[in-house]
């Protein structure tokens, strides 16, 4: 996969401006909204029962977030979800919190069953327990780990729960089970911006909205994250993460196919279980 395949999803994202339907959680929602409009999608906020299925089937993606959960969340999600499903529509999954408690956990993996989801995202605390693997976690937070231990397993989880998954970090990591990518890129001031991963998911939805190669669209989607975060790095580092903030918002806004060249680097994978099936 090259960074020219990459970076031209950015011209057709700015020509369809997709709708994407979020059932995100409420300390999020306005943050999320301006990310997507100033990258060029259409965000809606949509989660009663009586018209999520309605709202699923015309969006060119659908982004199920956890972070805030009821019980009548879940059952409206999968109700959104499994419309998504019969008209084509991408659904995406971020698991915040899971392996915090038994609840989020369950729910995750109730929406896993019940819905088919195309990409999932999360810390890679979160991929690790809907993976059945113990991690520490805290809160919705959680610990770093090492490159290859993600990419692995990142690989484990997408043969296992059977859809692409993206495993965020210093390193992003997204994979099929069977090829993948890790995109370098981003800043740590990312991590201490509230909602700035569930920003992260909608955006893979906007270009899981043009792009129906799920990997791709996925690679451009943290590719082009990571160049933003970088770029209002450089001009905020020094004032802090309010400022940082605002000035994310700006530069999703200013991205082009020029912003990958300097800011990112993206290198396909293959995982180690492939590996050993090709020497076989």
């Amino acid at each position: 996969m090259s960074l020219h395949q990459v970076s031209v999803l950015i011209d057709k994202l700015h020509k369809e401006q997709p709708l994407i339907h979020n059932m995100t959680n409420v300390v999020v929602t306005n943050f999320t909204a301006n990310g997507l409009l100033a990258l060029g999608a259409s965000p809606v906020m949509a989660y009663a029962r009586e018209e999520v299925a309605d709202m699923a089937k015309i969006a060119g993606a659908l982004v199920l977030n956890l972070g805030t959960l009821s019980e009548e969340l879940v059952e409206a999600m999968i109700i959104a979800g499994q419309s998504a499903n019969a008209h084509g529509v991408p659904v995406l999954l971020d698991p915040v919190g899971a392996g915090a408690t038994p609840f989020r956990t369950a729910s995750a993996l109730r929406i896993l069953r019940e819905v088919e989801v195309s990409l999932l995202r999360g810390n890679a605390a979160e991929v690790a327990h809907l993976n059945g693997e113990n991690r520490a976690i805290k809160g919705v937070d959680a610990g770093q780990s090492a490159g290859d231990e993600r990419v692995e397993l990142a690989a484990r989880a997408a043969r296992k729960l059977r859809t692409v998954v993206a495993v965020t970090g210093p390193e992003d990591v997204i994979t099929d089970g069977q090829t993948g990518c890790i995109v370098k890129g981003g800043h740590r001031l990312l991590m201490q911006v509230t909602g700035a991963g569930c920003l992260l998911t909608s955006v893979l939805g906007a270009f899981a909205a043009v792009e129906r190669d799920l990997l791709l669209a996925g690679t451009a989607g943290l590719a082009f994250y990571g160049a933003a975060a970088y770029r209002a790095a450089e001009r905020t580092e020094a004032a802090g993460p309010g400022s940082f903030q605002i000035a994310l918002i700006d530069e999703l806004s200013r991205l082009n196919r020029d912003s990958l060249m300097a800011n990112t680097e993206v290198r396909e994978f293959l995982p180690s279980s492939v590996k050993e099936g090709e020497a076989q």
